[in-house]
C-alpha cells in the first residue's frame, strides 16, 4: 500500500505561483523543493515518489505544513550557523573600539588592521571574544 498525504486543493492563483517559483528556481533551494513538493501533491502522488522526485526524504515530504501556512511554509525560517558567542554589549564593545581611532587605546598606529583590531581585543579584552 502506498503512504499519501493529504494537502488541501491549490486554486489557479496559488497554482501559478507555485509553478513560477519551480520554474524561475531564481530563490532558496529550500524553497523551490517544498514548491514542488506541494505542486507534486496536487495529482496524489505517493510520498515516496514524491521523495524521490524532490531528492528529500519521506520524513521530509511527511512534515510539510502547506496546509496550515500556506506559502509561508515553502520560506525557510531558520537563520544557519553557529550561535554567536558573544552577546549584544559585547559586540556593541566591539565595534566601538573598531570605529575608534588605535590612538586612543595607546597604540602607534593610525588605523585598524583586522589582525591589529584582533590582537588587541585578545590582549585587552579578552571577555570579548
Amino acid at each position: 500500500m502506498t503512504e499519501r498525504v493529504q494537502v488541501r486543493e491549490v486554486d489557479d492563483d496559488e497554482g501559478r505561483r507555485l509553478l513560477r517559483i519551480v520554474r524561475c528556481g531564481t530563490g532558496s533551494v529550500v524553497t523551490w523543493r517544498r514548491a514542488q513538493m506541494v505542486l507534486l501533491f496536487a495529482p496524489r502522488m505517493p510520498v515516496a515518489k514524491i521523495a524521490e522526485v524532490t531528492f528529500t526524504s519521506v520524513d521530509r515530504v511527511r512534515e510539510h505544513n502547506f496546509n496550515a501556512d500556506g506559502f509561508d511554509s515553502l520560506y525557510p525560517t531558520y537563520k544557519g550557523g553557529r550561535p554567536s558567542m558573544s552577546t549584544l554589549p559585547e559586540r556593541r564593545e566591539i565595534r566601538k573600539i573598531a570605529k575608534s581611532k588605535p590612538a586612543e587605546h595607546g597604540l602607534p598606529c593610525s588605523t585598524w588592521s583586522l589582525a591589529k583590531l584582533a590582537d588587541f581585543l585578545r590582549r585587552r579584552h579578552s571577555t570579548l571574544c
